[in-house]
């Protein structure tokens, strides 16, 4: 979806419509969840805080996010999808993975499978979508920025390694800032540089990953589309207008944290194992805590004592606290863990 919370937002209030929107708080202390492509323009984009944003576009409109209008829109794009193909592999409210190869229609072409999909989109929510089609994954999601917004680009077979070469390894899926940086100080600018690395220098310079760095700048990625892909972590954090130095207030603040995360589990009838606790300090230094159950953590006042202890750990803190966060994962199926249980009976 392009710019999928703003353009919520533009839909919903024609007052916003052609004008510069974020989505987010506007304290000193918030940031940006999405950017009009009005606010692009001025180089506003999502995680920036707010502070910069409002710097760099004067004019920009805050819009305090609606999470479960877009949680309803997200539905209804979802059963567009699933009138295409079963297998659909959600990121995130606003994009997904899908493999039409034998789609439900039986359209012969992806190309116009994407063309068909955003068309229903744009009728039954008045939103643009754009379209990535390819022959794997990477390549797939290469293209989907191609033509942003409201357009679709194709990347063959034939076309996928040259595609590849010319792009800034910045801008690969997968690639963040401090691997890039590590990759522009080996001489790595580019997907050519990449593909001129032998797999073994890839491998010894970042592990695992460099198998898969040193196979995408060549155009290939065997990953399959996941239908019903488990989400690694489910987690919920807030950053405070004032810094908290008093563990009642911090122990307080957790509890819509827990409530969050909580809610996400029972809605979802999944269960976890380990529970995270994240802290940033006012000086920005980052720590996390972490406690593994033998099972999972199977009630809210688990999940609450838990994270309360990780807590309680650190207290006294020397430092007053900006950001309080915690998380749950490591997932069970709820039919793994009662046959767990079940054979401890015996």
């Amino acid at each position: 979806m392009d710019a999928f919370y703003a353009s919520v937002e533009q839909r919903d209030n024609p007052e916003l419509r052609g004008k510069p929107v974020a989505v987010g708080g506007s304290r000193e202390r918030g940031v940006v969840a999405a950017a009009s492509y009005e606010a692009r323009k001025f180089g506003v984009r999502s995680a920036m805080p707010s502070v910069t944003a409002k710097r760099q576009c004067p004019d920009l409109i805050f819009v305090k996010p609606r999470f479960e209008v877009y949680k309803a829109v997200s539905q209804q794009i979802r059963e567009i999808f699933a009138e295409h193909t079963p297998i659909i592999e959600p990121l995130s409210l606003d994009e997904a993975y899908l493999d039409v190869t034998e789609n439900l229609q039986n359209i012969p072409f992806a190309r116009d499978v994407a063309l068909a999909i955003r068309a229903k989109i744009k009728e039954v929510t008045g939103l643009n979508a754009s379209a990535g089609i390819s022959y794997n994954k990477f390549l797939a999601k290469l293209a989907s920025d191609h033509r942003k917004p409201n357009g679709q680009y194709v990347i063959t077979p034939e076309m996928g390694p040259a595609f590849v070469e010319a792009f800034p390894v910045g801008k690969f899926h997968g690639i963040g800032p401090a691997t890039s940086a590590k990759m522009n100080s080996l001489g790595l600018h580019t997907g050519l540089d990449m593909r001129n690395q032998s797999l073994e220098f890839m491998q010894a310079n970042f592990g695992k990953a460099g198998a898969y760095y040193y196979w995408i700048s060549r155009g290939v990625d065997d990953r399959e589309v996941r239908a019903n892909r488990l989400r690694k972590s489910v987690g919920a954090e807030n950053t405070f207008s004032t810094d908290l130095t008093e563990s009642e207030l911090m122990l307080a603040e957790l509890q819509p944290l827990i409530d969050k995360v909580w809610r996400h589990c029972e809605e979802k009838g999944s269960r976890g194992r380990t529970v995270t606790l994240k802290v940033k300090f006012a000086d920005f230094e980052l720590i996390s805590r972490s406690r593994t159950v033998a099972g999972a953590v199977s009630s809210y006042g688990e999940l609450e004592s838990l994270s309360a202890e990780l807590l309680k750990a650190l207290f006294p803190m020397e430092k007053a606290v900006r950001l309080l966060g915690v998380s749950i994962s490591g997932f069970v199926s709820q039919r793994t863990e009662g046959q767990e249980q079940a054979s401890l009976g015996f």
